[in-house]
Order: C-alpha cells, then sequence, then structure tokens
C-alpha cells in the first residue's frame, strides 16, 4: 500500500547536525542581563557590608585593647579631727653667755660644766690691781674735791653775810658763791668716777645670774681676762622649764589656740610622752616656708629632756572640712599642678577624669587631700604618665589577676 508521506516537521539537516535553534527575542536577553547585574550588586554589597563589619569590630577591639588597664578604689574619709606630727627644737627657757666687764687676771673658778648653781652663786674671780690704783686715785680725788669745795662753801657764806653790812663788794660776793657751785660739782663728778669704779671692781667676782646648769667653762686659772665679749667666761641654760619651737603649716594655723595642751615624745624616750602647753605664736607667716612659728613650754624639773634635741610635737585640730585620704602613687605631678585621676562613665564608656587637689599632711605613703574630691570618687591607684583627660580606661579591681601586671 501506497500513501503519501506527510512532512516532517522537524527535518534533519545532512550529515546528522542538529536543527538550527530558534534566536532568543530582545526582551529575554534583557532580562538575562538584569538577573546577573541584580546578582553582582548583591553579592558587591555583601561584601562591602562585611568588610565594613569587620572594619568596625577591628576598630573596636583595637581601642579597647588600646585603652589603659587601671586599678580604682574609692577615697577614704580622713578622720574629723586633724592629727598630725612636726619636729621640735628644744631650747633652754633661758640662755645665757656669761662674759667678763673688767680686765685682769683669773684667779680662780669654781664651777665646772653640768654643775647646777643658784642665782648668786660665786663662779669665778679675777684679779684687777690697775683697777684696784684707778679706784684709789679716784677716791683721793674725790677728797679734795670734796674739801675744795667745802672751803668754797665757807667762803662764799661769809660773804654773803657780809655784803649786807656792805663790808665787801658784790662782785666779790658772786665770785665766791660762783666757786662754791663749781668746786660742788667737781666733786660731784669725782663721786661718780668713784662710783664707777667700784662698780667695775664689783666685776671682779662673776656671779650666777640665774638658776641653771653650767653647760661650757672656757676659761682657767692665770688666764688673762678681757672685758667685752671677746672671750665667753662661762655658758648658762635654765633647764626646769623648757621652750619647744615648731613651725605650723599655714592650713592649720587657724585652728593654733594658746593654752592648747600638746603631747611630746622624744626618741630617746620611747614609749613615753610629755605635756607641754603652747604659751605663744609668731602671729605672723613666715613668707619664706608658709608657716606660723609656736612655742610650746614642757616642765623639766627632774632634768631627764636637753636642750638642743629634737622633739615630735603631736598636733591635734578640728576638721577644716571633708578631707580623703589616698596614696601618694595616686598623686600625679604636673605643670598644671598637683592631681589625682578618676573614672566616670560617659556615652564612649568609661573614660579618665583628672581632679586638681589640694593636699595636707603627707607622710610617704598617704596624702591628706583637703580640697578637690568628692564622696564616691573612684580614684586612680597608680595612674600611667600618659593619662589625659577624657581618655578611655579599663578598670580592674585592685589585686586581681587583671591588675597584676599593671603599672
Amino acid at each position: 500500500m501506497t500513501s503519501e508521506s506527510k512532512p516532517n516537521p522537524h527535518p534533519v539537516e545532512a550529515h546528522g547536525n542538529a536543527p538550527e535553534q530558534e534566536p532568543l527575542s530582545p526582551r529575554k536577553t534583557l532580562a538575562g542581563a538584569g538577573v546577573l547585574a541584580i546578582v553582582a550588586v548583591a553579592l558587591a554589597a555583601t561584601g562591602i557590608l562585611s568588610r565594613h563589619h569587620t572594619n568596625t569590630v577591628l576598630a573596636r577591639d583595637t581601642q579597647e585593647m588600646a585603652a589603659p588597664t587601671v586599678a580604682v578604689a574609692p577615697a577614704k574619709p580622713g578622720a574629723p579631727t586633724d592629727e598630725f606630727m612636726l619636729p621640735g627644737n628644744v631650747t633652754a627657757y633661758t640662755d645665757a653667755p656669761i662674759y667678763a666687764r673688767t680686765d685682769g687676771y683669773l684667779t680662780h673658778w669654781y664651777y665646772d660644766i653640768g654643775a647646777r648653781v643658784k642665782k648668786g652663786d660665786l663662779l669665778a674671780v679675777i684679779a684687777t690691781p690697775e683697777l684696784d690704783q684707778q679706784l684709789a686715785q679716784a677716791e683721793a680725788d674725790l677728797l679734795t674735791a670734796e674739801t675744795n669745795a667745802n672751803n668754797a662753801k665757807v667762803q662764799a657764806d661769809r660773804y654773803k653775810g657780809l655784803v649786807d653790812s656792805n663790808a665787801v663788794s658784790k662782785l666779790d660776793t658772786d665770785t665766791f658763791v660762783t666757786q662754791a657751785a663749781s668746786t660742788s660739782s667737781a666733786a660731784k663728778s669725782a663721786q661718780a668716777n668713784v662710783q664707777r669704779l667700784k662698780e667695775l671692781q664689783s666685776f671682779e667676782k662673776v656671779y650666777a645670774p640665774f638658776d641653771g646648769v653650767v653647760t661650757a667653762r672656757n676659761v682657767d686659772t692665770g688666764q688673762l681676762i678681757n672685758q667685752g665679749t671677746g672671750t665667753e667666761l662661762f655658758h648658762m641654760q635654765a633647764l626646769e622649764i623648757l621652750r619647744v619651737y615648731a613651725n605650723v603649716p599655714q592650713l592649720y594655723s587657724q585652728a593654733i589656740q594658746r593654752g592648747m595642751k600638746i603631747p611630746l615624745t622624744f626618741p630617746e624616750h620611747p614609749g613615753k610622752t610629755y605635756a607641754g602647753t603652747l604659751v605663744r605664736t609668731a602671729d605672723a607667716i613666715d613668707p619664706a616656708s608658709r608657716t606660723l612659728l609656736v612655742e610650746i613650754d614642757v616642765p623639766n624639773r627632774d632634768g631627764q629632756l636637753l636642750p638642743g634635741a629634737m622633739a615630735q610635737v603631736h598636733f591635734q585640730t578640728p576638721s577644716t572640712g571633708q578631707t580623703y585620704i589616698v596614696p601618694t602613687a595616686a598623686l600625679i605631678f604636673r605643670r598644671e599642678g598637683l592631681e589625682v585621676g578618676t573614672v566616670v562613665n560617659s556615652d564612649r564608656g568609661t573614660v579618665a577624669h583628672l581632679v586638681h587637689i589640694v593636699i595636707g599632711e603627707d607622710d610617704g605613703a598617704t596624702a591628706q587631700v583637703v580640697s578637690g574630691l568628692t564622696a564616691g570618687d573612684q580614684i586612680i591607684q597608680d595612674p600611667p604618665d600618659s593619662l589625659i583627660e577624657g581618655e578611655k580606661v579599663a578598670v580592674v579591681k585592685p589585686g586581681s589577676q587583671a591588675d597584676s601586671g599593671g603599672f
């Protein structure tokens, strides 16, 4: 049976080649390109966001690692009364060098160093032969002057009685009256000279001017003595009461009052306290040291304390305000003045805040802050030298493991 063959809708080319594909339309081409562009943009955005996030994290981590690690502790409130100790210079209540008031030779001395003497005790005797002769001459001159004055007075009285009867002239009478007055003045001058020499002669004997101790003897028997301050014969000090001088800082000058009881200690008397009384002040601040000089009297009847020693003077005064105690390692010394570092919270986290302070007593380990701090301030215990205002810091507790490798 024959039939007509139907044409093949998909003819096959000779040599086995596949039929040609139908070309894409322009709309399909544009759609494919758009998809590729969207994919490329998405990939680019993802990379940019990832890199930005990485940079942000890196910057944050770098800042956190760069922030110094500091240990902080709250400021410790000070005591309501200020107790501070100052060095004091111990001196005798009366201290006097003994000099000669006449020339001569030392014939004898009676007391050596360490001797306790009473006022009026004879310390030494000086031989003054020249002065003795001068006194003898002056007494003879006085006798002559008194004789002449008496004779002139008799003549003047006689002429005064005769002038009324016109037996003598008025001129002669006035002459004798004037002569009587002149010789009387000469006699008084001679008497004064005798008295002066007697006073000098009394200095042949050197007496103790007050009750005390002989602390120095600088002469010996037979030594030539010259009057004046050239050679100190003895040195005496009154020791029953001692004066202790101390320099109080200006900050406490208003709290110092006369009559205050001040305890004193001495290194050579460990464990023993002596009671002193503040008796006077200089009432002026020394511009060189900005301190007030005070005097404290302490009884010493038993003689245990020695002048020239150093005393430890313990003052107790009402506090001038709320004070705080900080370690000296927390102090920052810079050109701007004395500061301490504190930590505060800000929008950037925990940052450093530098505070200007005024200190009072400083015992080497801790310092008393009298101005600049408030309750609750967190003090950086050992701040780094590079610490600046507003710098971000990492806070750790003192003594923690993170603080072991600190500053």
